[in-house]
């Protein structure tokens, strides 16, 4: 049986209310930075394989906003999270309450870099915290860092002096309101990538034996 089959339903939704548990924590700690009333939520959990990732953001040449860290302890890996430009824009407008800032032509902003980078911290901190917390595995994130590039490069400039990279992918949708501005939100990917050995780590922690399958 594969890796994909042995994950059920009950898996992704226990990922999902990770994701949630995560979402909300961010929620409250960027409402606390910003003053502002901010709602996150995660519409769906998926696993996808390595190439589908750019895909979900448009493909390897659609230029994206993006925040990356390793991540260390007990299941080592890589963490991605991805906004379209246009997307980024707009959450940065909102953070900073300056409706002139744009991505299109550096330079950029600072203030603007430095919001969606601690907006990308928050993230990983949150949801690395909610993860730990179920498997019970010591998870640590490095400092972030931000790119605006194409989804391709990002991922393989990312990824590439780390020699092992895992065939999946677990992807956490993102959603991020303003309350008082409903109609607008935000959308954007969180990636974590386990390294190979990783996913053992982190999916029996769940209750999915996965190590015949890397073993």
């Amino acid at each position: 049986m594969s890796f994909i089959e042995k994950i059920t339903p009950y898996h992704l939704d226990v990922l999902k209310e990770v994701g949630n548990i995560g979402a909300g924590n961010a929620a409250t700690a960027l409402s606390k930075l910003l003053n502002k009333f901010i709602e996150m939520k995660v519409p769906s959990v998926r696993i996808v394989s390595f190439q589908e990732i750019t895909e979900l953001v448009g493909g390897t040449d659609t230029v994206v906003a993006a925040i990356f860290l390793r991540l260390e302890g007990d299941a080592p890996g890589n963490m991605f999270f991805l906004v379209p430009i246009g997307e980024a824009e707009q959450l940065i407008r909102r953070l900073i309450g300056n409706d002139t800032f744009q991505l299109s032509n550096p330079p950029y902003e600072e203030i603007g870099l430095s919001a969606l980078q601690e907006v990308g911290n928050i993230l990983a901190g949150s949801y690395l915290s909610a993860l730990s917390d179920f498997t019970k595995l010591n998870l640590q994130p490095s400092v972030p860092a931000l790119s605006i590039d194409m989804a391709g490069a990002i991922l393989s400039y990312g990824l590439i002096e780390f020699s092992q990279i895992g065939d999946y992918a677990i992807v956490i949708d993102t959603e991020i309101t303003e309350l008082n501005r409903k109609s607008e939100h935000s959308n954007g990917h969180f990636f974590l990538l386990p390294d190979p050995d990783s996913f053992s780590q982190i999916f029996n922690s769940l209750g999915v034996d996965v190590d015949d399958e890397y073993n």
